[in-house]
């Protein structure tokens, strides 16, 4: 275990590549532990030139758990929402992208390239709006600016994100739930090897089970609001990549994030859904990689 304080709290973190690379903090979605940013996907950065950081964003894996912070109902949220009111939650995104440059703080990094994915790119969103001088550049994955305008997800990724597993107890039967999940809101164009997609939630889930941390994360999303006018002040090399079949954060999602951030590049992607499938990693890394590479380059000859 690599823990570090940050922001008040402590985080589980690790990196690989050459510490001289440029730096790459890898920010994951909700619920999601670290080891979810598979040795592939690491590596392929690490190749492209990358020190590359991963880690547990609180609430999840082996960072700070905020035990005993109670959730309101969503409907809650959602109706202190509408009604301008401040929802009575533990910690919102604000909070979590505070985290994330703390973590940067505690390794002695000035800046870096940040990529986040899903509620991940809703924390890089703010990371980058907030904290501009601290980012080289952004990339936001299958993410959205929370605008309630926007499609919803469809009902049956609905069902399935908030859903529990029969028997919470068994490990296997928490990893075949998972599966499940998968099943609806993956990338039909590039189906997820069925012994990978097992080895990747049983990595997980025997690493640390803990719903609670979700709960409290999906709240504080639903809690954090539109990001749509707060993204016109990110002034970095930002880029949105985003499935044309995601049927948990619709497309228009990412079309929104793109036209909110000025001079962001957007990449549509044909037949991927809400993951990132061994399909993808080698055309994900490759634009992601050049696409920092390129800020990098323009930065030094300004």
């Amino acid at each position: 275990m690599t823990q570090i304080a940050a922001n008040g709290i402590t985080l589980e973190y690790d990196e690989i590549g050459n510490p001289a690379d440029p730096p790459l903090l890898l920010v994951m979605g909700l619920g999601g532990q670290m080891v979810r940013w598979t040795d592939g996907f690491r590596e392929s950065f690490v190749e492209k030139g990358f020190r590359v950081i991963r880690f547990d964003n609180r609430d999840v894996g082996l960072s700070h758990k905020f035990d005993g912070e109670k959730v309101p109902a969503f409907g809650d949220i959602a109706r202190d929402m509408a009604a301008g009111v401040k929802p009575a939650v533990p910690y919102v995104l604000d909070d979590m992208a505070a985290d994330a440059i703390g973590l940067l703080d505690a390794l002695k990094i000035d800046s870096a390239h940040i990529l986040g994915v899903s509620m991940g790119g809703m924390i890089v969103q703010l990371m980058a709006a907030d904290y501009g001088s601290r980012v080289r550049s952004m990339t936001s994955i299958m993410s959205t600016t929370s605008n309630p305008s926007l499609s919803p997800a469809t009902p049956e990724a609905m069902a399935v994100l908030t859903s529990a597993p029969e028997n919470p107890d068994d490990i296997e039967n928490v990893i075949r739930h998972n599966m499940k999940t998968h099943a609806v809101i993956g990338s039909p164009g590039y189906p997820y090897p069925e012994d990978q997609l097992y080895e990747v939630n049983a990595r997980a889930i025997k690493r640390m089970y803990y719903p609670q941390g979700f709960n409290r994360q999906y709240a504080s999303i639903l809690a954090s609001g539109s990001r749509v006018d707060k993204l016109k002040n990110v002034v970095c090399p930002s880029l949105v990549i985003h499935g044309t079949d995601d049927p948990l954060v619709p497309v228009d999602g990412g079309e929104d994030t793109a036209q909110a951030i000025p001079h962001a590049e957007l990449e549509l992607i044909e037949g991927m859904g809400h993951d990132i499938p061994p399909g993808l990693i080698d055309r994900l890394t490759s634009r992601v990689a050049a696409f920092a590479h390129q800020a990098d380059q323009k930065a030094a000859a300004e």
